[in-house]
């Protein structure tokens, strides 16, 4: 019965996978792990506001699962997005460079809307004309993030999830 289970989940993740239009795009981007230089990352169009906003929502789904209460003792990262206080340091810092009144603080994290208002702040300041890939590397493991191999692994998570969304907005089932 177990294995019967199991197979049907393995024939579904498979045809979930084949159905989907960036199929290709996604097992082209796994076998090419190197990250991109300064001058292919500037020659990219700006992403358009949809793909953040599900560029985010598969953030969030990577980090904690959607759960807003989550938090990692280990790294003092708090919130759907898992922000440490080194990002709510440095999001006030851009905003002081911005000349903005707004800042954050520690509890902040823990709301889901402040939480990606800090990813925006962050996003806009640093990270406006990077790919959908260096966004993400560079949350997971800071400014080097997307040189590092360790978070090649979470960019991979994070596609996955981002196509299937994609998918589904395309479709409709989704709304961004």
């Amino acid at each position: 019965m177990k294995v019967a289970f199991s197979f049907l989940l393995f024939v579904l993740f498979i045809f979930l996978l084949s159905s989907s239009p960036s199929t290709v795009d996604f097992e082209q981007s796994c076998l090419e792990s190197q990250p991109l230089t300064t001058d292919e990352v500037k020659s990219r169009k700006p992403i358009p506001t949809d793909s953040i906003q599900i560029l985010i929502h598969s953030m969030i789904y990577i980090e904690s699962r959607g759960n807003d209460s989550s938090y990692c003792v280990k790294e003092n990262a708090v919130g759907c997005l898992q922000i440490r206080p080194i990002m709510v340091k440095e999001v006030n810092r851009f905003l002081r460079k911005m000349n903005k009144t707004l800042r954050y603080t520690l509890n902040d994290r823990w709301s889901r809307e402040k939480s990606i208002e800090m990813f925006r702040v962050w996003y806009n300041y640093r990270h406006s004309e990077s790919t959908l890939e260096v966004i993400a590397r560079s949350w997971n493991g800071g400014p080097r993030g997307p040189k590092r191999k360790s978070t090649l692994n979470y960019w991979k998570k994070v596609e996955l999830h981002y196509d299937e969304l994609d998918y589904n907005n395309y479709l409709g089932r989704y709304k961004v």
